[in-house]
């Protein structure tokens, strides 16, 4: 089978010339991470300790496993690990043996974490909302939904793809 050719006026899908996902999804992250550390630096946490926060406060009261976490923060196993050991010495997050399975523990948040929390919120929707700010307000959730599949088919193409070399 013939590969395709491009049109003349379509420059190849990862020329210098055309639009590339990973720098423009490297780009936003980075800057949406860096305005977030930003404003949240005066309360001691980072954007990953909010973001496992929120997850926390979005799940089961008794709590989730590390395990769990690691998957809703699209994160690897040993930076959860030390995430979780961070918050627990700051005493946001509680660790206890899980009930059911004594290789796992179970975290939960404390009354320290749900009021840091609130406050990180708030910082971190109004950062949204001044970010979404450059699309027109009809086009924001089709938006948000339309970066929600990239993002899922972007996790799949990780779960499927071959590792090389082992």
């Amino acid at each position: 089978m013939a590969a395709r050719k491009n049109s003349p006026t379509t420059p190849p899908i990862d020329s210098p010339d055309r639009r590339r996902l990973p720098p423009l999804l490297r780009r936003a992250w980075y800057g949406l991470n860096q305005a977030f550390r930003r404003r949240i630096a005066s309360t001691g946490a980072t954007p990953d300790q909010f973001t496992a926060l929120r997850c926390l406060t979005e799940v089961d009261p008794l709590g989730i496993t590390q395990g769990e976490l690691t998957q809703m923060m699209s994160s690897d196993p040993n930076t959860i690990a030390s995430l979780v050991e961070r918050m627990a010495a700051a005493g946001w997050v509680e660790r206890r043996p899980h009930e059911k399975d004594r290789r796992a523990y179970r975290i939960r948040l404390k009354p320290a974490g749900e009021i840091l929390y609130l406050q990180l919120r708030q910082l971190a929707v109004e950062l949204q909302a001044s970010v979404l700010n450059v699309l027109p307000e009809a086009e924001r959730e089709p938006f948000l939904t339309q970066l929600a599949a990239v993002a899922d088919a972007c996790r799949e193409a990780a779960e499927h793809s071959p590792r090389r070399g082992k």
